[in-house]
């Protein structure tokens, strides 16, 4: 039997798994609404009864804090679907509840949406590494190429890739203050900047008039709790899905869509709780190969073709575990630690 994290040969049939994947891209609209009632519904609840709750003290932001975190996660899936068009049928229903779920998750829409349709025709291939914006947390350098750096670039990159920055500090710095600005649009992305400013006005307005009823200090409190959570869960699950040490990695002569999705994205095994907070986003390789399924369908997609098991399975401890890999061994095919790449001595 196969363990977790080790890697198969790619069926010679894995094309066919595309015909597979085709069955599942219709939106079921009965799921979808069950899906926003159970997630948007109990999120607002639970805002309002921690802002309610400031008049008891700090404790209703301790213990409502994480779940109210955990359905901020779960409403940026829904987002994540709306922008791949895959949650309902209607482009506009997508594209409005899209926008209703990120006054919540603080992620200007048409910009994310975007930019996560370059990731998608990018991921794992060495020669179109974007390194712009969250996709920084699933593209790397090469060992080569570290070795490379200068005296300072060097320590500079492995600081950015230690786990206390990449994991803990910077993802709610990146929500909380780099979201606000269209920082790696390009100029010609027009709709995409004003959608931006547009947003930051929407929750100035939203989180100022709160701050004038309540007070700036419980809305802060209030915003930190659930955001620097929700932030830290949600980057570490958009870097786990191809920055682990058995995933692949291809330059773009021998970059190949059908192979990175199901060798060069994660298959991580959730339990059934945290799969259902994290929308089965840890299907990641049925993910990539057919980005119109809707998450509620990505399992049953895993489940209705043996060949999809080829992906690479990580376990929960085995994910928390992968961000010690943060370079591309060429020479290894594999992911490797700093340690690793400084033992192994100077590349040609």
């Amino acid at each position: 039997m196969r363990q977790p994290g080790e890697t198969q040969a790619v069926p010679a049939n894995f094309r066919g798994l595309r015909t597979v994947a085709l069955r599942f891209q219709e939106p079921l609209p009965p799921v979808a609404l069950q899906q926003v009632a159970t997630t948007l519904v109990p999120l607002i609840a639970l805002l309002g009864a921690m802002y309610a709750g400031m008049a008891l003290g700090w404790w209703p932001i301790l213990i409502l804090g994480l779940p109210a975190a955990a359905l901020t996660v779960r409403t940026f899936i829904i987002q994540h679907d709306c922008g791949h068009g895959s949650f309902v049928r209607s482009r506009r229903t997508n594209d409005l509840l899209g926008w209703v779920c990120s006054l919540f998750t603080l992620t200007p829409y048409a910009h994310w949406r975007r930019q996560h349709a370059r990731h998608h025709g990018t991921w794992n291939d060495l020669d179109r590494r974007q390194g712009r914006g969250l996709d920084i947390y699933s593209a790397c350098l090469t060992v080569t190429e570290y070795l490379a750096l200068g005296r300072w670039r060097r320590p500079l990159y492995r600081i950015m890739k230690h786990p206390a920055v990449s994991v803990l500090l910077l993802p709610p710095f990146i929500f909380l203050f780099l979201y606000r600005f269209p920082f790696d649009a390009p100029r010609d992305w027009r709709a995409e900047r004003r959608g931006v400013y547009l947003t930051d006005l929407i929750l100035a307005v939203a989180y100022g008039g709160l701050a004038l009823l309540l007070g700036v200090w419980p809305v802060t409190a209030v915003l930190l709790a659930v955001m620097i959570p929700a932030s830290i869960v949600g980057v570490w699950l958009f870097s786990v899905q191809h920055h682990f040490e058995n995933t692949h990695w291809a330059r773009h002569a021998d970059w190949d869509p059908l192979d990175a999705a199901l060798r060069g994205s994660s298959f991580l095994r959730l339990p059934r709780v945290l799969q259902w907070i994290t929308g089965s986003i840890g299907f990641h390789h049925v993910h990539h190969l057919a980005p119109r399924i809707p998450n509620y369908r990505l399992e049953a997609c895993h489940r209705a073709h043996p060949d999809f098991a080829h992906a690479p399975a990580l376990t929960l401890s085995e994910g928390l575990a992968a961000s010690r890999y943060a370079l591309w061994d060429e020479d290894r095919g594999r992911m490797v630690s700093f340690a690793d790449a400084t033992s192994a001595g100077p590349r040609r």
